[in-house]
């Protein structure tokens, strides 16, 4: 009886293990590569270099970069300060954002949200959305622009300008105003000058790849040396 009773449990055991469903889980299957960042790095600060000459300086608080997907790009979605040199490593310009994309394969940037250039000696630029096309060499805005140099305050809506912002185009120009900086005690913080308009403050991360160049023969505005 103890021997059938022994050979019962065995049989019930290897029936109850045959019947049983395996449950296989495809943690592959779930995983998609090209959704998913290449690369984070956090509190960066690292030179960009180009056929071996130093462009430029990254410094950002987070650097995404997104090596997989069809239009491979860096993120940085916690602010970004650029630094730009000659040929002679010398800080020719500065660029600060609330956050920037940047396309590889286009080398377009999209700066979004407070975005300020500054330019050796004194011009200053201040907008909440600048593109810089590095392989056209264009900068251009589709909204507010607010611009200082050395002897003009200069406004408006819309901006075209060469990579070098020394030839530039503001499309609907709003005003210009006289600076005599010799009357002035000296810039406020931030760069801009006492009781003058800024950029205003907002502005979501855009979702176009960029915004379309305006053709030369639908720029108004004043054209500035």
């Amino acid at each position: 009886m103890r021997s059938l009773l022994s050979a019962s449990i065995v049989i019930f055991f290897l029936l109850f293990v045959g019947c049983r469903k395996e449950k296989k889980v495809d943690v592959a299957s779930r995983l998609h590569p090209e959704q998913m960042p290449t690369m984070v790095t956090r509190d960066i600060t690292t030179l960009v270099s180009d056929s071996g000459v130093t462009q430029y300086k990254i410094v950002s608080h987070e650097w995404v970069v997104y090596n997989e997907v069809d239009t491979p790009y860096w993120l940085f979605p916690s602010g970004l300060y650029l630094e730009k040199f000659d040929k002679k490593f010398r800080v020719i310009a500065s660029v600060a954002a609330d956050s920037a994309v940047y396309l590889v394969k286009e080398k377009l940037w999209k700066l979004i949200g407070n975005v300020e250039v500054k330019k050796k000696p004194r011009d200053l630029f201040l907008s909440e959305r600048l593109f810089w096309n590095e392989k056209d060499r264009k900068i251009y805005s589709d909204t507010f622009i607010h611009i200082e140099n050395e002897t003009h305050i200069l406004e408006g809506s819309g901006f075209v300008s060469n990579d070098q912002m020394t030839v530039y185009r503001v499309l609907k120009p709003n005003g210009i105003f006289p600076v005599d900086r010799e009357a002035l005690s000296g810039p406020a913080p931030g760069g801009s000058l006492p009781g003058t308009p800024v950029a205003p403050r907002g502005g979501a991360l855009a979702s176009s790849a960029a915004v379309p160049l305006p053709s030369a023969d639908s720029t108004r505005g004043s054209l500035l040396q």
